[in-house]
């Protein structure tokens, strides 16, 4: 799994590369540690290049997402395939996020 951070147009862009499941999800939980002072930026979850979620991906997600929401801050999930869409679907959380 390969994360990547970038402030792009205001926003703060965290770019994931391979599988996000529960061997990785603790060091990515720390790779996301940028996006918690957010403040007066958006986030974007560049999923494009995301092969897998796990439950544990999904946790992530959402905790990314509370603590936006937290400080007025909105969170935009970005090239989901159909995979991993359709585990949105199925777990819910495709109601919880905002797509681009």
């Amino acid at each position: 799994m390969k994360t990547t951070f970038k402030e792009e147009n205001n926003d703060y862009v965290m770019y994931f590369e391979g599988r996000l499941d529960t061997a990785v999800a603790p060091t990515v939980e720390k790779e996301l540690e940028p996006l918690s002072n957010c403040s007066g930026h958006d986030i974007i979850l560049e999923c494009s290049k995301l092969d897998y979620i796990s439950s544990s991906g999904l946790r992530l997600f959402l905790g990314v997402l509370k603590k936006a929401k937290a400080v007025g801050s909105h969170v935009y999930i970005k090239g989901l395939s159909n995979d991993i869409r359709s585990v949105f679907t199925m777990t819910g959380f495709i109601n919880l996020f905002e797509f681009k």
